[in-house]
């Protein structure tokens, strides 16, 4: 698989996401994301107008997505989720198909999902130092 750039190694996005992201970018502005681990959305990479989505104190910036806007995409998750997913490399994907949730994508007939794999020892240690 194919991704677009990242500017750090834990997070990409395939081009076909990157497609997506710049139309929704269109609609809607600048747009972020969010890993969700909530009950109601499963654990997708929700989108979200840059903004909308109130961030705290317990979220990560995990990194930026370069998918050929000139603003590059920021994405989030939690502390607690962070913990689970730090060893893994994600992957932004979009596939067929209605998610659960509030992310842009939803009435388009299609939703985000991640993509992982575990880090190779040397992506780890770009990432975590």
């Amino acid at each position: 698989m194919t991704t677009e750039h990242s500017t750090l190694d834990m997070v990409d996005v395939t081009p076909e996401a990157a497609e997506l992201v710049r139309s929704l970018t269109e609609q809607h502005g600048p747009v972020m994301f969010h890993q969700s681990g909530g009950c109601c959305d499963g654990s997708a990479p929700m989108c979200y107008p840059d903004g909308d989505f109130m961030l705290g104190g317990s979220d990560i910036h995990i990194g930026d997505l370069d998918v050929g806007l000139e603003r590059h995409v920021p994405v989030w998750m939690s502390k607690a989720q962070y913990q689970y997913w730090s060893h893994t490399h994600l992957t932004i994907d979009v596939v067929k198909g209605r998610g659960a949730g509030f992310s842009l994508e939803a009435p388009h007939g299609v939703r985000f999902l991640i993509r992982s794999r575990l880090m190779t020892d040397e992506e780890a240690l770009r990432v975590h130092g």
